[in-house]
């Protein structure tokens, strides 16, 4: 019985949620990316990342930073942009379970906030909600969705990022004994 009534009230949220998003109740997002490569840590605004991730036109301060960082702007460039189809519902029910919160960690050690606390709550949120829009996501949705005016990507683990995102699309219903 209590678990009926916490799966009601997930999916009751996850619906406040969309149908907030779809009648463009303002949200709170993203607005700077402190992109991070080794020691080289180079705010850039979300959509400065943004245009680079959709058009590959990129920014005197990402090109600097890659090139310190000695990092080819091609594949950051298809870690950011390739979707990665999921169902919301799932994914939501996914994300608040024990496995969940284990790849929310995961994931938070390459996108988190700033001062590296309620990671998993952001993170959820920036996944359900790219989801929600289209059933796919994207990094740069993610990041785009994330719930705070600044956000951290650790650079050199994108490509980590974006694997686990591919491993939770073909696992989600495996992953709830479906």
């Amino acid at each position: 019985m209590r678990y009926r009534l916490l799966l009601l009230r997930r999916a009751l949220f996850l619906v406040i949620g969309i149908c907030l998003l779809l009648f463009g109740v303002p949200v709170k997002a993203a607005e700077q990316v402190i992109l991070k490569y080794r020691i080289f840590r180079e705010p850039l605004s979300v959509e400065e990342l943004s245009t680079f991730a959709q058009t590959g036109k990129i920014s005197s301060g990402l090109e600097a930073n890659l090139a310190l960082a000695r990092q080819d702007p091609k594949p950051i460039r298809r870690y950011l942009t390739e979707p990665v189809k999921v169902d919301p519902v799932i994914l939501d029910r996914v994300l608040n379970s024990p496995v969940g919160n284990t790849i929310l960690d995961q994931l938070s050690q390459v996108i988190h906030t700033p001062s590296k606390k309620a990671n998993r709550q952001a993170l959820r949120s920036a996944l359900v909600l790219s989801a929600s829009k289209d059933e796919q996501m994207t990094l740069m949705e993610i990041i785009q969705n994330y719930p705070t005016s600044q956000v951290e990507v650790d650079g050199e683990r994108l490509e980590s990022a974006y694997r686990q995102l591919r491993r939770l699309q073909g696992n989600l219903q495996d992953l709830l004994g479906f």
